[in-house]
Formats: structure tokens, C-alpha cells, sequence
């Protein structure tokens, strides 16, 4: 008798197995469901104390997206796989997800502009004209709205904070916040580089983290766009340092190979503080 019920129990499961369907392969583009990235949660900064914080300084650097390097960054020019671009990932978390965005007017987060703020930067607008009716044979007025140009970002300028800590011993760096820079050809035929909106990184960070960067070497390992900033997985060149005088950009001062020798020399000083912290 318990032989017979085991038989039977066996037989079930096999059949029920035979019944499943396999919804991976049938109903989705690819053999199994994305959860890693998608659930992913930011891993939370170390606790910094005012105390610990021995010596700072702010630096704004420039990522050029046409850099190979960057290239991660600036593609996909529209959504496909599962995959934004960074500035229209900024952007849908702007409209549907209540990411804050700030004015270009400064960059100390204290202005926040709307959503048709946010658009007209990125050289979206809203004209008219009229238009003959060919069923009633009247001039119609009819509204006419450019699409957002997500392509023409082209840069992003980034703000940050290195500071030295003595309690862990070491100098680290933190992304205080983003803004693109909007490149393209005005009705003149000159040249408009502008940036558009600034985000702090702390409120886009919950943002980042849920969406995946491509990685060129393993399709089956991306890392998220909060990885990417983390682990500094991007090339860029400095454009100002905190000074004295208004804060003053290197390009105010300095032009052509000056003024990349002038970067240079901001990113020596980092690195000649932290050595200078050790004794040997």
C-alpha cells in the first residue's frame, strides 16, 4: 500500500513538472527575470564626523560623454533592454518619480524648479501656427511641441567634496551632484554649450541604483549607474577648484594647454596632501 501511494505521489509531480509552462522563455526576452540591479538598494556613505574631516576641498570636474570610456554613460541614445542613458534616466526620474531638480543659477542646491523648467533647459518648447482645416476650409491654429533631444548632452559636470579623514586614514570623495551640459547648433549656426539642471547625488542615488549600466566585457555582470559613480568607473578632467575669488573656473584664467596644465596641477595637489599625510 505505501509503495502504491509513493508511485502515485511520483507520477503527479512528474505530470504537474511536464504541465509547468516555461514563462522565462515564452513571455520574456531572455531565459530568466533581471531582480539583482532592479531591487537594489545604495550602499549607505560611512558615518563622517566634522572632527575626523582633517583637511577639504571642492572640485568640479567635467565628464565628456564622447569618450570611450563614457560611452556607458551617453548610450542608449532611447531605452531599449531595460536601459536608460543617464540624462534620460535624470529625466524619467524627474517626471514620474519626484527626483528634485535645481537651478544652473548656482550650484549649492537652494532653488528647485519644476518640470517645464527642467524641459525648457533641455530646449523643449511650445509654438503655433496655423494650419488650413482641409474638410472645413478654416485656418486652424495648432500647437506644435519638440521632442526632449536627450542626445545633445554631451557633458556632465560634476561637484564634489575631497576630504582627508583621520579616522580611517585616508582620503576619500564624495559626489555632492550632477549637472548635464546641453550641446548644440543654434538658429545663428554657433555653437551652445549650456547646462540645464543640476541634481544632488544623494537624492538621485535610490534612483541610480536600480538601473544597469551596460558592461562591454560581461553581459551578465552590469553594475548599476550608482556603481559606476562609486567605483569611479569614468574619465574626466578638472574645470575649478574652491578659491578665493568667487570661486573662479580654470577657463577664466587660463586657456588651451594652460589650462589642462592647470587641471593637472589641481590633481597633483590632491594626491601630494594625501602622500604628505604618511611618514616613512
Amino acid at each position: 500500500m505505501k509503495k502504491a501511494l509513493i508511485i502515485a505521489f511520483l507520477f503527479t509531480l512528474i505530470s504537474l513538472s511536464f504541465n509547468v509552462k516555461t514563462k522565462a522563455q515564452n513571455e520574456l526576452d531572455n531565459i530568466y527575470i533581471k531582480e539583482h540591479v532592479a531591487n537594489k538598494k545604495p550602499i549607505p556613505y560611512p558615518f563622517v564626523r566634522e572632527a575626523d574631516v582633517y583637511w577639504s576641498t571642492r572640485i568640479w570636474r567635467i565628464i565628456d560623454l564622447r569618450e570611450r570610456m563614457n560611452l556607458p554613460l551617453y548610450y542608449p541614445t532611447t531605452s531599449m533592454d531595460d536601459r536608460f542613458s543617464l540624462i534620460d534616466l535624470l529625466l524619467h526620474g524627474i517626471r514620474y518619480e519626484g527626483l528634485p531638480a535645481y537651478s544652473t543659477k548656482d550650484d549649492e542646491f537652494k532653488i528647485e524648479i519644476g518640470v517645464d523648467e527642467v524641459m525648457a533647459g533641455m530646449g523643449v518648447s511650445t509654438d503655433s501656427t496655423e494650419v488650413l482645416n482641409v474638410v472645413t476650409g478654416m485656418m486652424e491654429i495648432q500647437i506644435i511641441q519638440n521632442d526632449v533631444r536627450s542626445d545633445e548632452v554631451k557633458q556632465i559636470l560634476v561637484k564634489e567634496l575631497w576630504f582627508f579623514d583621520r579616522r580611517y586614514s585616508r582620503l576619500d570623495v564624495r559626489i555632492i551632484g550632477i549637472c548635464p551640459i546641453r550641446e548644440f547648433v543654434n538658429d545663428e549656426g554657433n555653437v551652445i554649450k549650456r547646462q540645464t539642471f543640476w541634481v544632488n547625488f544623494e537624492e538621485a542615488r535610490p534612483l541610480l541604483a536600480r538601473y544597469e549600466v551596460f558592461n562591454t566585457g560581461n553581459d551578465a555582470q552590469r553594475r548599476s549607474f550608482d556603481d559606476l559613480f562609486i567605483k569611479r568607473y569614468f574619465g574626466s578632467y578638472v574645470v575649478k577648484q574652491s578659491n578665493v575669488y568667487n570661486n573662479r573656473a580654470i577657463d577664466t584664467y587660463a586657456v588651451g594647454v594652460e589650462a589642462m596644465l592647470e587641471s593637472e596641477r589641481v590633481k597633483y595637489e590632491i594626491f601630494k596632501i594625501e602622500h604628505d599625510m604618511w611618514e616613512f
